[in-house]
């Protein structure tokens, strides 16, 4: 089994910062590429940032110069810093990772999602 957790949503003003986290934990062997994605009202899901294990990152459009992606390997952790966060971001962020587990099994894995909400 592989649980993906995240943590760190709520309730922010527009400008506001957050910081959201990722744990990855089970029979995880290794965590290869780690990505956010998020889902706003009555939208698709789209992807927000991702980062390969040797620290990588790609952001999408809409988040990038406001939003920093991370990770701590050894934690099997990954970070998402939200700044100067705006009512558009408004939606649910997931996190998803693809590893390999001890039995060599290659999969993603998606967390249960955690609420962010962005008021003018």
């Amino acid at each position: 089994q592989v649980h993906v957790v995240e943590s760190g949503g709520g309730s922010v003003q527009a400008g506001g910062s957050l910081r959201l986290s990722c744990v990855a934990s089970g029979s995880i062997f290794r965590i290869d590429n780690m990505g956010w994605y998020r889902q706003g009202p009555g939208k698709q899901r789209e992807l927000a940032a991702t980062i390969t294990r040797s620290g990588s990152t790609n952001y999408a459009d809409a988040v990038k110069g406001r939003f920093t992606i991370s990770r701590d390997n050894d934690k099997n952790t990954m970070y998402l810093q939200m700044s100067s966060l705006q009512p558009e971001d408004t939606a649910v962020y997931y996190c998803k990772c693809e590893g390999v587990t001890f039995r060599l099994t290659t999969s993603a894995y998606w967390g249960q999602g955690t609420q962010v909400t962005v008021s003018s």
